[in-house]
C-alpha cells in the first residue's frame, strides 16, 4: 500500500472514531475550557512548548497544563501574564466563549437561484445556504445543481478550496483533472477544486446533484 493510501486510511479511521452524537457540556459551564483552548491555540501558533510558555510566565508546567485543559480557573493576573507572553490582548482568551454559531434553513424550492462565475447554458444553481466561520476563516456554500437537455458540457470550473458532489438524479460523467467519474444516484466525489473540473458527458437527464464548496474566507 502506498504511503498516501496509508495516510488516507489513517485519516478515515480518525474520522470514524469520532462520535457524531457526542454531547458537550453547556457553553455557560465551560469558560475555563474556552480560555484553555485559546491559550493552547496561541501557544501553538508561536511554535513554543508548554515548558517554554511556563518559563516565560513564571508558572509551573503543571499549572499551565491545567489551564490549557480547562481544569482550573486562571486568575486575572495569570491571564495578564499569558497575554504578554503570547503577544495577544487578554480579551482574545474569551473569543470562543459563547461565540454565536450560525445555521441556515431553506424550505424546499426556496433556494436563491443565481449564476456563478463561468455558468453555462442549462446549468441551474440554487444556493441552499451560506456560512462564514470567522474563527476558522472558512466559507461554506451548498448548491443544488440541475442539468437539463439544453445544458452545455464543460470541464472548465477551477477555483480555490475543496468541493463535494453527491448525485441525486440522472447520470453524468464528471471530469476532475485527467480523471473521469461516471456518477449515478448515491455516488459522491470529493476533490481539490483547484484542478479543472465539470460535467464531461450528460448521460441521463435531467441530472441533479448537491455541490458543497468550502474555501478560504477573503480578508
Amino acid at each position: 500500500m502506498a504511503k498516501s493510501d496509508t495516510k488516507a486510511v489513517q485519516a478515515a479511521k480518525a474520522i470514524l472514531a469520532q462520535d457524531p452524537h457526542a454531547v458537550r457540556e453547556p457553553r455557560a459551564n465551560n469558560l475555563e475550557m474556552a480560555i484553555g483552548h485559546e491559550v493552547r491555540i496561541f501557544r501553538k501558533k508561536l511554535g513554543i512548548t508548554v515548558a517554554d510558555l511556563a518559563a516565560a510566565t513564571g508558572m509551573s508546567v503543571g499549572m499551565l497544563s491545567k489551564i490549557e485543559n480547562g481544569n482550573i480557573s486562571a486568575s486575572l493576573s495569570t491571564l495578564q501574564s499569558l497575554s504578554r507572553a503570547l503577544g495577544v490582548p487578554i480579551t482574545a482568551f474569551f473569543k470562543g466563549y459563547e461565540e454565536p454559531r450560525s445555521a441556515s434553513f431553506v424550505k424546499a424550492g426556496e433556494g436563491v437561484n443565481l449564476e456563478r462565475r463561468g455558468t453555462r447554458a442549462g446549468h441551474h444553481y440554487s444556493l441552499l445556504g451560506h456560512i462564514e466561520n470567522n474563527s476558522s476563516g472558512v466559507v461554506v456554500e451548498p448548491y443544488l445543481i440541475t442539468l437539463n437537455t439544453e445544458s452545455d458540457v464543460f470541464p472548465t470550473f477551477q477555483h480555490e478550496g475543496m468541493e463535494f458532489l453527491y448525485m441525486l438524479e440522472g447520470e453524468v460523467v464528471y471530469r476532475h483533472g485527467e480523471s473521469l467519474y461516471r456518477m449515478q444516484p448515491g455516488d459522491s466525489l470529493f476533490f481539490d477544486a483547484d484542478a479543472p473540473h465539470g460535467p464531461e458527458e450528460l448521460v441521463t437527464l435531467p441530472a441533479r446533484y448537491l455541490s458543497i464548496i468550502s474555501y478560504p474566507q477573503l480578508k
